[in-house]
């Protein structure tokens, strides 16, 4: 089995090296194509206004100077033209990509990539406790039960056009409570923060954050499972049409 690796967190993040441990447990044949740097919220961009470069780092080893996107995409399309993935796995990413955080995360968009080409994709990322962590975020679940959730998926046939979301809960992995397939769920949009400071020269500047409230009702989605301890698996379709809807539009244009 092929399997390429990728991630948004960049090619040297403590994660992918995490993932890369995972993979090998089920198979030799290893390639790795990630952005040189960290991509986190990049979403599904794809870099249009400059080129985009590769470089090498080791056999099957690559870097892309662009997003995620781009990352799967070089891929698919230049590195690995000729020896087309069996599995496209992205992350373990440093952090949530829970609920409707999905539509931002570069790390499911990467995976996105690779379902949309027809390869099956799975996201994997680890959620920690407390923001301003940086590289000292543990993996500790997702190196515990990174090859058991895995196992399953990789054996079976995805429908066509759709990815699995994977979220792994910031919990040693002997705590954790097993494996819970759900629906997303959906935060409260009020929840963002936007930090302002000032530079040296008096000029001010913002960074985004987002506090982890939730907002779903019952313990059935990805929010509540992985807050309880569980791991979540929830899959994901590219189609996002709202079917119940047409007939409304199509009424309104008669």
């Amino acid at each position: 089995m092929r399997i390429l690796l990728t991630n948004d967190d960049g090619v040297h993040a403590p994660g992918l090296k995490v993932l890369e441990k995972i993979a090998r447990e089920f198979s030799d044949d290893i390639w790795i194509v990630a952005p040189g740097e960290e991509n986190s919220g990049a979403g599904h961009s794809l870099t249009l206004t400059r080129p985009v470069r590769i470089r090498e780092h080791g056999h099957q080893h690559y870097s892309v100077s662009g997003t995620p996107t781009d990352s799967v995409m070089m891929a698919l399309g230049v590195i690995m033209k000729d020896a087309r993935p069996d599995v496209v796995l992205s992350g373990v990413n440093r952090g949530a990509n829970l609920g409707d955080d999905i539509t931002y995360s570069g790390t499911v968009s990467a995976a996105m990539e690779g379902a949309l080409a027809g390869v099956r994709a799975i996201a994997l990322s680890q959620v920690y406790s407390r923001e301003g962590m940086a590289d000292a975020v543990p993996f500790a679940a997702a190196e515990s039960w990174g090859a058991k959730v895995l196992a399953p998926l990789i054996a079976m046939e995805f429908a066509p056009r759709t990815l699995v979301n994977v979220n792994f809960p910031p919990i040693p992995g002997h705590e954790v409570k097993g494996v819970q397939v759900v629906r997303q769920g959906f935060h409260d949009y009020s929840r963002g923060s936007i930090v302002k400071g000032t530079d040296p020269r008096g000029y001010d500047y913002y960074w985004f954050g987002l506090h982890g409230v939730e907002h779903t009702s019952g313990h059935d989605t990805d929010l509540e499972v992985v807050d309880d301890g569980y791991i979540s698996v929830t899959p994901l379709q590219l189609d996002l049409t709202h079917r119940p809807s047409l007939a409304t539009l199509e009424a309104a244009f008669k």
